[in-house]
This record gives structure tokens, C-alpha cells and sequence, in this order.
């Protein structure tokens, strides 16, 4: 099977949704269709694998809070303990919003929308995407709404 072949071969893929067969180096480019079905799979599997590993470090973090006892004998020792507690957990929230945003943008994938804009519905840069697969607005827009923000934020 040449390898155009097998690009184009769909898989169902453990999500329910019929996914394309990626060669190995595949990376989305200007030249092709914008969010073409390669395109489309290329995202996903990165969201998923992104998905993934916080998961596990989640799972590990779980697994070391509960081996871990605060029956320390030196109080300077048990508040030490319990701060890197505190801040582990609070960083265990940020990536379970992470998680929830990764989810929003895997069903914006199996929708048809990923990859546009919400408030223009303009194609966001394969650029913006390859570096934050969750982005929701194209970088116009983003720098825009920032703006609007700072404004507001400084009434």
C-alpha cells in the first residue's frame, strides 16, 4: 500500500468517529484544504494524546498524595507538606479545566467546527493551532478581545 494509500484508509477510531489513517511525519500545511479530514485527525489525535497525559499525571499525583502522610513530626516539615499539597491540587484544577476545554475542542472536531473562529467564524492559523489546539478565536480576534478586556479592567 503506497503511502497516499494509506492516508486516505478511515479507521473507526475509539471515539466513534471515523478518523483518517495519518502517515507517521504528517504535519497540516497552507497547500491543502483548511481543515480537510487528514487535517481534522491530526488535531484530534493531538488533543487526545494531550487528554491523555494529564490524565496520567493526574492519576500520579493521586497516587502520591495518598501514599504521602502528614503525620510529620516537625511542624515545619508538615506545613511544608501541606503548601506543596495546596499547590499541587491547585494546578490539578487548572489542568482539569484543561481537560474540559480539550473536550469542548474534540467536539468542535467531531462537529466540523474546529479550527474557525467563534466570533468571525474566519479559519484560526494552522500556526495558532499547532501551538494551542484549543484555541477558540483566530489571533485577531483574541487580540482584540485582550484589548477589550484591559480597557474594561482598568475602569
Amino acid at each position: 500500500m503506497s503511502r497516499e494509500q494509506a492516508s486516505e484508509t478511515e479507521l473507526k477510531s475509539t471515539d466513534g468517529l471515523t478518523s483518517t489513517l495519518l502517515p507517521p511525519d504528517y504535519r497540516p500545511s497552507e497547500d491543502e484544504d483548511f481543515m480537510n479530514p487528514m487535517q481534522l485527525e491530526y488535531f484530534r489525535q493531538k488533543l487526545l494524546h494531550w487528554k491523555s497525559e494529564l490524565l496520567r499525571e493526574s492519576s500520579e499525583t493521586l497516587e502520591s498524595m495518598q501514599q504521602e502522610s502528614l503525620a510529620q513530626p516537625d511542624l515545619t516539615d508538615r506545613a511544608s507538606m501541606e503548601t506543596d499539597r495546596a499547590i499541587e491540587l491547585r494546578t490539578r484544577d487548572r489542568e482539569r479545566k484543561l481537560i474540559s476545554k480539550i473536550d469542548a475542542a474534540l467536539e468542535r472536531v467531531s462537529d466540523g467546527s474546529y479550527g474557525y473562529c467563534l466570533e468571525t467564524d474566519e479559519p484560526i492559523s494552522l500556526r495558532r493551532l499547532e501551538a494551542r489546539p484549543i484555541a477558540t478565536l483566530s489571533l485577531e480576534a483574541q487580540e482584540r478581545h485582550e484589548r477589550d478586556e484591559r480597557l474594561h479592567r482598568d475602569d
